[in-house]
């Protein structure tokens, strides 16, 4: 699959302080989950991608450019920041359509491209002529969203954009990501947290004082750490529903289901984690959560970063 983030030995400073450390990585199309503790330098690479700072060696560049000073290339990308600095007075279309005027979109078409842009986000109708101000946390994220995706970007890049939500509200935001994914948009979302990413994206990029400590799929990621263990546990809707369905494609060694939990021993875990949306693809239950024993990323990230 060809990389739309390429970096080579990428350094970025702020003085004295170090951003990011001789660096190298790819991302590819999909979603991919940029992951670290807090100053790792998750920031520092999203304001490199994005354009705002100029790397102070090596090189990066994005859909085959630089970012820097690259007009063409930053109208492909969408930017969500970390920070919520959204116009409490405003009503979101009307808010959306200034930033589309500010940008040179003539104020005629605006309307229905943030109107667009807010069902997209899923943002209830409901809540359109309500003014900013008087929104909840979840909602303030899904009018930033709409902002970054106002424009139909080929890149997204959100920045700590699950922070304050409550469960429900991470599930529904990932939705979201996976939605526009299926419609044609690559993803880079950057979390410190990364159990919460551990679901939703294909690849990661893990950084801890501002190296790449791993980078890759989730497969290639534990690959270089540990062997899988042949135990898996699964939160559904279904247990013994899900156990029925593995068990009819010849997965199963054995299972015990116990609540809302199925845990499973499979013959070939690497196989089966490698191709589970494929085989989960047939079956009406739905899964809340999956992991192998011993070897959730969260885990490993933990191990690495000691």
């Amino acid at each position: 699959m060809n990389s739309i983030i390429q970096a080579e030995e990428l350094s970025c400073f702020y003085g004295i302080v170090l951003g990011l450390n001789n660096v190298s990585f790819e991302v590819p199309a999909g979603i991919t989950g940029l992951v670290g503790p807090n100053g790792a330098g998750k920031s520092t690479l999203i304001k490199l991608v994005t354009g705002q700072l100029a790397p102070s060696s090596g090189s990066l560049s994005v859909f085959g450019q630089r970012p820097r000073n690259n007009p063409d290339l930053l109208s492909r990308i969408g930017y969500c920041p970390e920070r919520e600095q959204l116009p409490k007075d405003l009503r979101p279309v009307d808010w959306l359509r200034a930033l589309a005027s500010i940008s040179g979109t003539h104020w005629k078409g605006t309307k229905a491209e943030a109107e667009k842009a807010l069902e997209r986000s899923r943002l209830d109708k409901v809540h359109w002529k309500k003014r900013i101000g008087t929104y909840s946390k979840g909602m303030k994220q899904r009018v930033k969203l709409a902002q970054a995706i106002m424009h139909d970007p080929d890149l997204v890049i959100l920045d700590e954009p699950m922070n304050g939500l409550d469960p429900m509200g991470r599930s529904e935001f990932g939705e979201i990501l996976k939605e526009l994914n299926e419609h044609g948009k690559s993803i880079l979302v950057s979390s410190h947290i990364l159990h919460e990413l551990e679901f939703l994206c294909s690849g990661f990029v893990m950084l801890n004082w501002g190296r790449v400590l791993a980078a890759g799929s989730q497969i290639d990621i534990r690959k270089t750490v540990v062997e899988w263990s042949d135990e898996i546990s699964i939160r559904c809707s279904d247990p013994n529903g899900l156990a029925s369905h593995l068990q009819g494609q010849g997965m199963l060694r054995g299972f015990l289901a116990e609540g809302d939990e199925l845990t499973i021993w499979v013959n070939e875990p690497e196989s089966f984690l490698a191709i589970w949306p494929k085989i989960f693809a047939g079956c009406e239950v739905e899964i809340y959560e999956m992991r192998n024993k011993n070897q959730a990323l969260s885990s490993i990230f933990e191990r690495m970063t000691r």
